[in-house]
């Protein structure tokens, strides 16, 4: 996006406006498509993208695949260190206690959904799943749990 009307940048914070302001263009972060209509759709954010094996995946497929299962109550996906992979593909699951699938049955719905890269390598079932001031997923704070002692990390 460009254009006169554009904010200069953020207030008092140069690293992220010079991150974000580029040549005059503001670079969201957002993921798009077009489709054959020239209709336009957000897939996801840069930041949630998880690399597997040089494959880039997606966290809302594997969130909205995982969330086709009954019992599923909600869904979110990140990225977790991997030794051999980089990322794997994890889903943290909120489910209805009485009817909850296996992690096994998750996997292989998404493996036939999706395919095995970007099926889910690790299934964890949460109570409730942290989220933002404003209600969105809290993904910062679920990654970190996984990547507190490796060596690297992601957003």
């Amino acid at each position: 996006m460009a254009g006169p009307l554009l904010a200069g940048g953020y207030w008092n914070l140069p690293e992220i406006t010079a991150e974000t302001f580029r040549d005059g263009w503001l670079h969201t972060g957002d993921v798009a498509r077009e489709d054959e209509d020239g209709f336009w759709f957000i897939v996801d954010r840069v930041k949630d993208m998880i690399v597997t094996g040089g494959f880039n995946v997606f966290c809302t497929e594997v969130e909205a695949a995982v969330t086709e299962l009954p019992g599923v109550r909600e869904c979110a996906a990140i990225g977790i260190p991997d030794d051999k992979w980089g990322e794997a593909v994890t889903a943290l699951v909120v489910a209805d206690p009485a009817n909850a699938p296996s992690s096994e049955t998750v996997i292989a719905h998404c493996k036939t959904r999706l395919g095995s890269v970007k099926a889910p390598k690790h299934v964890f079932f949460k109570n409730e799943l942290p989220r933002t001031s404003v209600g969105k997923f809290d993904k910062k704070t679920m990654r970190a749990e996984f990547w507190k002692d490796a060596d690297r990390s992601v957003n």
